[in-house]
């Protein structure tokens, strides 16, 4: 896909991600031998909704040059823990929400901090209380932890194998360590109210990563819906 080699296990299985501004037609080849074969397809676009938020401290909507510089150097530590490979593949047989509640911000949602154009939400929010348990969606090991990034508050990256990651931010408690590795529904974290928020909530993002190529995708596709949703605007 895109000119690299896709990771295929022992079963002929493959993780394909697209994201939130895919192109409108891509084309996978697959080889066996000296036999090409190319399937093209068309991505339909999704509209996305505007999303206004209120009520954000001034220092997370216009941050000093100081925490600028701090935000940077923490996203390449996240990017790095983002893009290990494994050959891990638990997660074929599903995966399940990391907590329930109210879903109170989509994937894809343009963000207005307190008047102001930022960029896209590339998570689903899920509202709890602080301290509500947060449960591996699916089987993995631990690449990231820390306590207090400064956008994301408390944050941890849970890899799932085939360039397939979990993160979630906004923690108060970090209860699994780098490394571990983590079976689904196990404990990994709380709920907590740290980073940009207006409350506390859990922010699960959901990664695809692949020799070079980095893709946010939309956890929502991934997991059944629940009763207690409100998108909302």
């Amino acid at each position: 896909y895109n000119g690299r080699d896709l990771f295929v296990d022992n079963k002929g299985r493959f993780v394909l991600g697209f994201g939130r501004d895919e192109k409108k037609n891509i084309t996978l080849t697959v080889s066996k031998g000296i036999n090409n074969k190319v399937y093209s397809y068309s991505v339909k676009k999704r509209n996305y909704k505007v999303q206004s938020i209120n009520g954000v401290e001034n220092r997370f909507v216009y941050p000093s040059q100081k925490d600028i510089a701090r935000s940077k150097l923490e996203a390449k530590a996240v990017k790095i823990a983002r893009n290990i490979f494994s050959e891990q593949s638990d997660f074929f047989s599903g995966f399940i929400w990391p907590v329930i509640g109210p879903v109170t911000g989509v994937y894809g949602s343009q963000r207005v901090f307190n008047g102001e154009a930022r960029r896209p939400h590339y998570g689903v929010d899920i509202a709890a209380p602080i301290g509500s348990p947060v449960i591996a969606p699916a089987s993995g090991i631990v690449t990231f932890a820390d306590s207090d990034l400064f956008f994301s508050g408390g944050t941890m990256i849970i890899d799932h194998g085939h360039g397939l990651s979990s993160t979630f931010l906004h923690l108060e408690e970090l209860v699994a360590e780098v490394g571990q590795k983590i079976s689904q529904g196990e404990l990994v974290a709380t709920v907590g109210n740290t980073g940009r928020v207006t409350g506390p909530h859990l922010d699960w993002r959901m990664n695809w990563s692949s020799k070079g190529i980095s893709v946010r995708i939309d956890p929502q596709l991934l997991v059944s819906s629940h009763k207690e949703k409100n998108f909302g605007n």
